[in-house]
């Protein structure tokens, strides 16, 4: 059996990509094809060597090879970071699936089964250097137990969340080794698991978002891929459009719960105005102020673990164009409030806030200019009910444009009506959005003509008679 001699482990992606393809005998497809995707590859190499801690993965279902990577990724991680690697998929099959793949690859010519203890199980693979691979077992009993370097899940849309929360606890270093997590799945569900991880990335700025579709898998004319254009043909012949459109091209699936149209939404936050990510702190200033420009600013309040969200407007007429933004947390009050007072001083007119709970509290450590007004809003019962249908439509009658930021954009493409007219939670940036526009005729000036009395002056009424 044929040995392979390495001096060392690999340090960058170009050592990495053919380390691969000589230990394993595989060629990861390295060519971005769609726009906004990435090459399957490049992913690959991003949680190797742990450049986030958190990636999500969404690939096209059967034809991305998601499962298959993530089983080259644990074995790569164990044979040359000697660590610890956790297993988990939405089902005992698929997190037995992933462990499979491992095993498929130890029957590559240069495979070092001399590191192998034992033959491996169903469930769990041993090395000599120290490195476990282990399959979990979809149950809360079975993934608060271990403490991996690295998590590997996979068909996170078929997890259940509480199940999912639970495994994001086991990641920790190992011998000088960081911790990183990969959530693999096919987005299929318009309320499941991966369209709830999506929300969360927008308020978690070092997660990473990776997506690539069957075309990346067939790779370029230069670089073929692993996948066949007749077994894509084959594979499209059988699938309804409405399952290929969401689960091959990577389009979103059908959100019957969706609080704002989208199109509307990719209308409003467009990307020829600006792109941003909207990071904590990451004060975002369009323009600066004009001396006779109107403008609203909305502020959500953080309470415990949420943002406060600043939003500012400018009013011109039909359409109000953002050009302020900022959101941050886990501040003392004095500090967050002096943000507001900073931003009013900055774009002075009117001030909208969350007045509920703890608004009224906070709003004493207001100092805004005398020339500014501000208004605290309770928002219960109805007038909750219409402030966030007054803003939804606006956004959906296009009263609005701001740039792209990555934050605000996601958390109302993700929003669900439940989140404001039901038990849901709304989310900052609407409701910083929706109090300004609530505000929207409070202090405006409007110049009127004179009354011309004299033309209404008679000297009896035409209803009296004589």
């Amino acid at each position: 059996m044929p040995r392979l001699v390495v001096k060392r482990f690999p340090r960058t992606d170009g050592e990495l990509w053919h380390f691969i393809k000589k230990l394993w005998g595989i060629e990861i497809p390295r060519d971005q094809v769609c726009e906004d995707h990435v090459a399957p590859f490049d992913a690959f190499a991003e949680a190797y060597f742990a450049r986030s801690p958190l990636s999500i993965w969404l690939a096209s279902r059967g034809l991305g090879g998601k499962s298959f990577l993530l089983g080259t990724l644990a074995l790569s991680e164990a044979v040359t970071l000697g660590v610890e690697v956790t297993v988990l998929g939405g089902s005992a099959s698929q997190s037995l699936r992933v462990h499979e793949c491992t095993q498929e690859l130890w029957n590559a010519n240069y495979a070092p089964r001399y590191l192998l203890e034992k033959e491996p199980t169903r469930y769990e693979t041993k090395l000599s250097n120290r490195a476990h691979i282990r399959a979990l077992m979809a149950s809360q009993r079975s993934v608060r137990g271990p403490h991996p370097a690295r998590l590997r899940l996979d068909e996170i849309d078929e997890m259940d969340m509480p199940i999912l929360e639970a495994a994001l606890g086991q990641p920790m270093p190992q011998r000088g080794v960081e911790s990183q997590t990969v959530c693999s799945s096919t987005h299929q569900y318009p309320d499941g698991t991966v369209t709830e991880m999506l929300r969360r990335s927008g308020e978690q700025p070092e997660w990473a978002k990776r997506v690539w579709c069957y075309k990346e898998s067939m790779g370029t004319e230069k670089n073929p891929g692993w996948l066949s254009p007749v077994e894509v043909r084959r594979k499209k012949a059988i699938i309804p459009k409405a399952m290929w459109d969401a689960e091959f091209e990577m389009q979103e699936p059908s959100f019957d719960g969706r609080a704002i149209d989208t199109d509307a939404i990719d209308a409003v936050f467009s990307p020829e105005v600006g792109t941003y990510k909207g990071d904590p702190t990451e004060l975002i200033v369009m323009e600066g102020p004009e001396e006779h420009g109107r403008y609203i600013t909305g502020v959500d309040w953080a309470k415990e673990k949420d943002w406060t969200v600043i939003r500012t407007f400018k009013d011109e007429g039909m359409v109000w164009r953002e050009i302020a933004f900022e959101r941050c947390n886990r501040m003392a009050w004095p500090i967050m409030v002096g943000k507001v007072n900073a931003r009013m001083s900055m774009f002075p007119g009117m001030l909208a806030y969350d007045n509920t709970g703890l608004g009224s509290v906070v709003a004493d450590y207001l100092d805004i200019p005398a020339n500014c007004e501000s208004v605290g809003i309770d928002m219960i019962g109805r007038r909750r009910e219409v402030l966030f249908s007054e803003y939804i439509s606006a956004i959906e009658g296009r009263h609005f444009l701001c740039p792209r930021i990555d934050y605000a954009y996601t958390e109302h493409r993700y929003a669900k009506s439940e989140d404001f007219y039901g038990s849901g939670h709304p989310p900052a940036s609407v409701v910083a959005g929706a109090l300004a526009w609530h505000v929207r005729n409070e202090g405006r000036r409007m110049s009127l003509p004179p009354l011309l009395v004299e033309e209404f002056a008679r000297n009896r009424s035409p209803w009296r008679m004589t």
